[in-house]
This record gives C-alpha cells, structure tokens and sequence, in this order.
C-alpha cells in the first residue's frame, strides 16, 4: 500500500496531514537509518497513527509521553539497527523531551491550576502539539516539552507577570517522578457498549439526562468530541464526562439474565 492510498482513506484534511507526516518520518527513518520522532499526539490522534502502522506493518516504533500513564504522548520510530536500544530500555529520551519545572511563590502554592500553566504557553505563542502533559502540584507544576522547544517556552513562560516570582529548572525526563493516578473499579450494568448507555451509569442519570450531556458536548472518548450517543467504546477506552470525572473503560464480566451486560469501569480519584 502506498502513501496516496492510506491518504485517500481519511476524509479529515487534519488527519491526512498527521499521518502524511509520519509516513515521511517512516520513509526517513528507513532510508537514512536515523531515529524521527512526532509531535505531542493526543489519545485519539495516537491510535490513529498506530492503526496505520498495523495496516503497513511497521513495528519499528515506540509511544512515549515522559512517563508510564501519559495522556499525551509522541511516536518514536527507529532504524533496525538501534532495535535492541529500545527493546531493552537503554534510550535517552532526554535526547527528544525534557521538563521545564516552576516552583511558584508561597502566596500563588495550591491555588494555579492546569489552567494557568497552558494558558501561559498558549500566551507565548507556543503550538500545543509541542507541550506534553502538564504535572500540577501543590508547589507548582512539571511540563513535559519537546527539548527542541524547550529554551523558548523557558524563556518566554519567565517573562510572564503569572510567573515573575516563580522559580524555573530544566530538568531531564529520566528524573521525572509522578504519582500514578488513584482509581477504584466499579461495576455497572449495560444493554449494549453505546457511549449514552455507559455515561448513564457511570454519572448516574437517566439514559435522556445521558444524552443531553452529550448533546451539551460535555463527553469525550479519547479525547475525541462524541456527539452522538450511538458511539460504540471498546476496552481501554477513556471516558470524559465534564464536571464529572474520568473513567477508563474496563472488560465485560459476564451476561446478566436479561441479556444485559456487566462492565468494569475504573473511575480516576
């Protein structure tokens, strides 16, 4: 299969650009022998991405966001000759990302959200797709950032008021520790795997109320707008239901009497 023909499949002009551009890192990769790397990819764009590789068959490649549960993450591929490296961990992945670390004065601690530290990339004039997940804490923050885009975002994040009295590290990503998410497993019981069935359970409404928080735009699977309850998820999936929490999509337990069906779902803390 040719690059024109994977191309001619997606109807989304965004889509064809993403996967056009690791085809050519593919291509790069396999003709120069040479290590390539994407952008920060969002869940959805990710398992985009991986479904082309599975169609042509290319294995030469790892997923990586900077540690083990990213949400955001990039795509590395690699030449044959460097298959052990990845196979037995021994990449430097500082040599593709890093952490830009700011501490924040006592009076700002506990009171910066997510927000702040996007919105203050965004005001630099810094592409999303450069900046990985942003690690709020307490003190401050950890973002993720691709290292070629590492001293802009550095140096401009210092130049705003937000940030004028925060303290800033560059730190390797290998020196990352996060704290994995708290989940608890709950079951529910569903006629069939269409999104609306599942977000009424999960937030415990009515199938009606389900689907007009659907139609609000208030629910995304992987990071994708779903705006119709019709939506079939599968195992792994993320669901995010606004103003009402995350949940990671589990297996299917067993059949009820009735025929229904008895999901595990985990739901983030």
């Amino acid at each position: 299969m040719n690059k024109q023909d994977i191309l001619n499949k997606l109807t989304n002009e965004e889509d064809k650009l993403l996967v056009s551009k690791l085809l050519d890192k593919i291509e790069f990769t396999t003709r120069r022998n040479k290590i390539e790397y994407t952008d920060f990819l969002d869940m959805r764009q990710r398992q985009l991405l991986e479904k082309v590789m599975s169609e042509i068959k290319y294995t030469n490649y790892i997923t990586f966001g900077g540690y083990k549960t990213a949400e955001r993450t990039v795509i590395i591929t690699y030449p044959e000759k460097l298959k052990e490296i990845f196979k037995e961990d021994r990449f430097e992945y500082s040599t593709v990302m890093e952490i830009i670390r700011i501490v924040l004065p006592n009076e700002l601690k506990g009171i910066y959200s997510h927000r702040n530290y996007l919105g203050g990339v965004i005001k630099i004039g810094m592409k999303r797709e450069k900046i990985g997940d942003i690690i709020t804490r307490h003190e401050g923050a950890d973002l993720i950032v691709l290292k070629e885009a590492s001293k802009y975002i550095l140096n401009g994040l210092k130049e705003l008021t937000r940030f004028s009295k925060s303290e800033f590290e560059e730190i390797k990503i290998e020196d990352l520790k996060v704290e994995e998410p708290k989940t608890e497993k709950i079951n529910i019981i569903i006629p069939s795997m269409r999104i609306d069935s599942i977000v009424s359970e999960i937030i415990r409404t009515s199938r009606a109320k389900a689907t007009e928080t659907i139609k609000e735009e208030k629910v995304f699977v992987n990071h994708e707008l779903i705006l119709k309850g019709s939506k079939e998820v599968k195992t792994n999936d993320i669901i995010t239901v606004r103003g009402k929490g995350r949940f990671k999509v589990g297996e299917i337990l067993n059949n009820t009497k009735k025929g229904n069906l008895v999901l595990e779902v985990e739901k983030y803390i």
